[in-house]
């Protein structure tokens, strides 16, 4: 038995002790918030498991159901790397578009929250000028926007990427993250409190 025990000790220490990078050059990213820097790696627990609500991987349809790669024409997918790099890019805002409560839960470290029955209302924040009939989205003022929600199951983002063109926020400036937070945290990311 104690043979038994102190090889499950060695091979758990040697499965713990492979690092985790996000590439294989790259280690973390850090990345501003309003709180300051914040680094982003993975977890580094060669063991680690996902658990909690993004584990669950059947949810009833309607309204769970699956989303397109994209989400309306001219909005682009994309993934984690893409995400890394646009959290460090001046002319792009990661957005969070779920609901509040699903933003207090943990989040992509320096997003901002727009929930979806917000996005068409708020494109003043993403560099759009008010007009009296709603937004006039021209020019270089205007950020591109990297959505997320909770996952590939998740309409939260999509809507708010269709609502955001159809109030004239240009689809072309729009980035779609599926794998949301589920992917997120997947792959073991860094995620804010």
């Amino acid at each position: 038995m104690r043979l038994l025990t102190a090889a499950l000790i060695v091979a758990a220490s040697a499965a713990s002790a492979d690092p985790v990078g996000i590439t294989k050059d790259m280690m973390s990213v850090t990345v501003p918030t309003g709180a300051g820097p914040v680094e982003i790696s993975r977890i580094q627990d060669n063991a680690a498991l996902i658990e909690g609500d993004f584990a669950q991987i059947a949810r009833p349809c309607p309204s769970f159901c699956i989303q397109p790669m994209v989400p309306a024409e001219g909005v682009t997918p994309i993934g984690e790397l893409e995400m890394l790099g646009f959290l460090n890019d001046p002319d792009v805002i990661v957005v969070d578009g779920r609901v509040r409560s699903n933003f207090a839960g943990g989040a992509i470290p320096g997003a901002i929250n727009i929930p979806y029955t917000e996005a068409a209302d708020r494109l003043g924040e993403l560099g759009c000028e008010p007009d009296f009939e709603g937004f006039i989205c021209e020019g270089d003022a205007v950020k591109s926007v990297a959505l997320y929600c909770n996952g590939p199951w998740c309409g939260q983002s999509p809507t708010a990427a269709r609502r955001m063109i159809e109030a004239g926020f240009p689809a072309e400036k729009i980035y779609y993250y599926r794998a949301g937070m589920q992917g997120w945290r997947m792959l073991g990311l860094t995620v804010s409190q």
